[in-house]
């Protein structure tokens, strides 16, 4: 498997969401956002991981995809706690 620009956008969006709450969410603004970050909100939208093209918040299968993700960073950045 190869990490494509497009996957790690995906995943470093994924990454901006806070795992703390389900009450928080997103905002990708389309005005002014990075054309890779839309594009991979979009991808996410579409994979039924967040509940937003732009954004919005996680679904269920997007919280797990995202403890994952996270975790994953967290890991390899080796800030184990």
């Amino acid at each position: 498997m190869t990490l494509t620009p497009a996957l790690l956008e995906e995943l470093e969006l994924l990454n901006m969401f806070n795992l703390n709450t389900t009450q928080q969410g997103i905002k990708i603004h389309h005005h002014n956002a990075d054309p890779a970050k839309i594009a991979a909100g979009i991808r996410l939208h579409g994979k039924g991981m967040i509940t937003q093209p732009d954004g919005g918040y996680l679904t269920p299968l997007g919280q797990q995809t995202a403890e994952h993700a996270q975790t994953l960073v967290t890991l390899l950045e080796g800030d184990l706690k």
